[in-house]
């Protein structure tokens, strides 16, 4: 199998491109199956089984918070 190279990349999204991937994002959860987006030109494979956690983090410069899904 090849090796992924690392990779740390941002995408913003208008309000409703976003709210479009969070709907399909939802329904895949909901249904138990697995996801797929594409970031910057790369398609990444989420599978049902992923583990999603919420992340908030605050500082000086503002509140960020991440949706972050792990397999």
């Amino acid at each position: 199998m090849t090796e992924k190279a690392e990779r740390d990349i941002q995408k913003i999204y208008s309000n409703k491109d976003f709210a479009a991937k969070l709907r399909r994002l939802a329904d895949a959860l909901e249904e138990g199956k697995a996801f797929e987006i594409q970031v910057a030109g790369e398609r990444i494979y989420i599978p049902a089984t992923a583990e999603i956690s919420v992340e908030h983090e605050r500082s000086d410069d503002g509140e960020e918070l991440e949706f972050q899904m792990k397999s």
